[in-house]
């Protein structure tokens, strides 16, 4: 007994010691396993060693250069007393105890001294970042042309010689040139916005000052830890302990992890890696004006994505990488055609039967313009690049391609006045029309459908538009970006056609196109959009999730059941935060008005209405809503003087005419109601509803000749819509005319052959 006791201690004893064993290697193992969810970023100085190709090809690059703090070494400009003159003030840049400085007008126009902290890019143009109170950075408009050698300023290209004043949001120290708001996030590594709505504090913080390594791989300390191990360990994880995936991937998953950056674009929230899904973190722009042309070029700052995701090379898995070195960023092969011959058979595309042109080292003359100033060597029509990618000058100095790659299209200039390479890149003294009737010749009459001639017809209102729209929509091999817009568009027209492609488009597998389905979804009626509608609000997508809850905001809640409102309530919060974080912007003070009122907190309406209006009082949607809230509240005067002063700033906007004419009439105000809704009818001629409540007003006034003729004008706008029909009919039997009134009870009874009532009023006429 005594011995079996002694053996049972030995074991006891020598298991509590292999159990603290086992629980030590446990902790150590745990400890030294790859956890990506706790990864931190390390600074590029730890890549560079395992890494140094790649490091030495992004060093210099644009996303090296991307920002910088001012110093000898970074700052290009000439900070040697130079001046330079603008509308008779003259601003001088100079140096100070080894700082730069400005000597400028700056907020409200008063002249002072301003020291400049940052760098802001480098090639072709480098702007200087000023720093203010409340952790605001200020893009100085001065710029310097590194090229050149030259200072200029931004306002004499972008904004065409305007005066731009002190109260603008464009002025320099405003929030149009904040580098928190306007530029950070794509600049910097690891940039947290930190705003703060209430206090209009920033706190902007980053990891690096560039767009280093862990901007587009993510945080690396995982990585590293991963790098220790040995070879058979290293295969036990995926992606070699990374939080960002870019090898082994889809074009379109490596596309969307530069479009973060390079996308005109909405964003939810802090770029904050993993970013599983595009649109959980932006909300792309469309092509569509007035960001792009008709035809989907790029027009103002686009950026890359929204014109390469309309292509034919992205419907057919072309990356950036196929072109770009991912680290350098420069094309592959520059100058030549072979960086399109990777993909294009050179014996087809690069000779002169396709293109038309000399090439290089050819006898010829080359192109002449602006009295000798610019000359276009011969060769330059032979470059694929010239042709199918021609670009544009942003920010005055800056040349940027348009990358959907498309075919000329002369024909369309003529037709819809798009631009199109020949004019715009060599033959600049020659008209569309002269190009078209090349083209022609060499390729023939027969031209491939272009979405422009069918999103034309839609901007201007007229329905043929929808079939063509329809058949965008539905056909998936469009792109999903062209087939979004086609969606939208679609939403500008009700018929039963348009409704039902619609309600198909809320089931297609691209978010953006469900999104753009969710927005145009007409509201026949409140039940049937709540049924519709509420699914989305537990939609895969962020964006789709969250236009689904602005909508929603707006139903009766008494249709809404409790999964209804408990999915509303978790995206009005998901919302309210992402909108919050652009809160920085009017649109989103805006749109959280717009959240607010449909919610019926009307203070927290009006108070963010009136901030988008600080941040920007030129801001009209803003204006136009407070009007609309101020008249639910029965503060019409206050929303007539707001609607007045959109009139002013913006007349050409029909809807304010409208809006101000039917304020009007509700204040007793017939006469002034009439001239408003007159104004309305000219600017929205297609617009049926316009012409029907000028006729009210009209023959409330007892202005029956005109009121008849804007009657007849809704009715032949909308033959269908029992309204005008009805009202017609009441104007001429009130009037006395029976003849008239026979005639268009005629036409009520074939649409509505079971109303006896109609059917009895005829008789007696008769």
């Amino acid at each position: 007994m005594l011995s079996i006791n002694i053996g049972m201690r030995f074991i006891s004893v020598f298991s509590v010691f292999f159990l603290l064993l086992a629980v030590f290697i446990s902790c150590s193992s745990d400890k030294d396993e790859i956890d990506i969810s706790n990864a931190s970023f390390v600074g590029r100085q730890s890549c560079d060693e395992c890494h140094e190709k790649e490091y030495q090809s992004w060093k210099g690059s644009d996303h090296d250069m991307a920002m910088d703090s001012a110093t000898e070494e970074t700052v290009l400009g000439d900070f040697n007393n130079a001046t330079f003159e603008r509308d008779g003030f003259v601003s001088k840049m100079y140096k100070k105890d080894g700082k730069f400085y400005v000597y400028t007008k700056g907020q409200e126009g008063k002249p002072g001294d301003f020291q400049i902290a940052y760098t802001f890019g480098f090639r072709p143009l480098q702007q200087y970042l000023v720093p203010f109170e409340n952790g605001r950075l200020q893009c100085l408009q001065i710029t310097w042309d590194t090229e050149k050698k030259e200072w200029y300023h931004l306002s004499d290209s972008v904004h065409h010689g305007e005066v731009i004043k002190p109260d603008d949001w464009l002025y320099w120290t405003n929030n149009g040139q904040n580098w928190n708001a306007m530029c950070a996030e794509c600049h910097s590594t690891n940039l947290r916005k930190n705003y703060n709505p209430e206090t209009h504090v920033y706190n902007t913080t980053w990891s690096e000052i560039d767009v280093s390594c862990e901007a587009c791989h993510g945080p690396a300390s995982e990585h590293l830890k991963w790098a220790k191990f040995t070879d058979d360990k290293q295969k036990k994880y995926s992606n070699t302990g990374l939080v960002v995936k870019t090898s082994h991937i889809t074009s379109e998953q490596l596309v969307d992890e530069c479009a973060y950056c390079h996308a005109r674009r909405s964003s939810f929230g802090d770029f904050i890696h993993p970013r599983k899904n595009l649109n959980d973190i932006i909300h792309p722009q469309l092509p569509v004006i007035p960001f792009y042309h008709v035809d989907g070029q790029i027009l103002e700052e686009d950026y890359v994505y929204s014109s390469f995701t309309q292509s034919k090379m992205y419907m057919n898995h072309v990356k950036c990488t196929d072109c770009h070195d991912v680290h350098s960023l420069k094309v592959k092969y520059d100058g030549e055609n072979k960086l399109c011959e990777q993909c294009h058979v050179k014996s087809n595309y690069d000779t002169y039967k396709h293109h038309f042109h000399k090439y290089p080292g050819e006898e010829g003359q080359p192109v002449v313009l602006n009295n000798g100033k610019r000359i276009i060597d011969v060769g330059e029509g032979s470059k694929c690049i010239n042709c199918h990618m021609p670009g544009g000058y942003y920010m005055s100095r800056d040349f940027r391609r348009d990358h959907s790659m498309r075919i000329p299209r002369p024909d369309l200039s003529v037709e819809l006045g798009t631009p199109n390479a020949c004019n715009s890149q060599c033959h600049t003294d020659k008209t569309p029309k002269w190009a078209a009737s090349f083209t022609e010749k060499w390729y023939g009459m027969k031209k491939r459908p272009q979405f422009a001639e069918v999103f034309s017809k839609a901007i201007n209102g007229d329905t043929a538009s929808i079939t063509g729209l329809a058949n965008l929509a539905i056909d998936k091999l469009n792109p999903p970006i062209v087939r979004a817009a086609a969606t939208m568009y679609l939403g500008d027209f009700y018929t039963e056609n348009s409704y039902q492609v619609i309600k198909k488009m809320l089931n297609d597998p691209n978010p953006m196109v469900r999104n753009e389905a969710v927005s145009s979804y007409p509201l026949i009626s409140w039940e049937d959009f709540v049924s519709t509608i509420s699914p989305f609000l537990t939609d895969s997508s962020r964006m789709v999730r969250m236009n689904a809850a602005s909508i929603m905001s707006a139903a009766p809640i008494k249709l809404l059941n409790d999964t209804m409102k408990a999915n509303l309530d978790q995206d009005v919060k998901e919302y309210i935060a992402a909108l919050n974080y652009s809160a920085d912007f009017a649109a989103s003070r805006h749109n959280l008005g717009n959240l607010y009122s449909n919610l019926g907190d009307n203070k927290a309406a009006e108070e963010n209405y009136l901030e988008a209006l600080r941040i920007d009082n030129l801001f009209y949607p803003a204006k136009i809503n407070l009007a609309m809230l101020y008249n639910k509240l029965g503060k019409n005067d206050k929303a007539e003087n707001l609607l007045k002063q959109v009139i002013k700033d913006y007349p050409q906007l029909p809807d304010t005419y409208y809006s101000l004419g039917l304020l009007m009439a509700e204040k007793k105000d017939f006469k002034a109601a009439a001239i408003y809704l007159e104004k309305a009818s000219e600017l929205m001629p297609e617009r049926a509803r316009v012409y029907y409540n000028l006729a009210m007003t009209l023959q409330y006034l007892k202005q029956l000749n005109k009121a008849e003729i804007a009657y007849l004008k809704a009715y032949e706008l909308e033959p269908e819509n029992s309204n005008y029909l009805s009202a017609l009919i009441s104007f001429y039997l009130d009037s006395g005319n029976k003849v008239k009134t026979r005639k268009y009870l005629l036409k009520w009874i074939s649409l509505h052959p079971d109303d006896k009532a109609a059917q009895g009023l005829y008789d007696n006429l008769r």
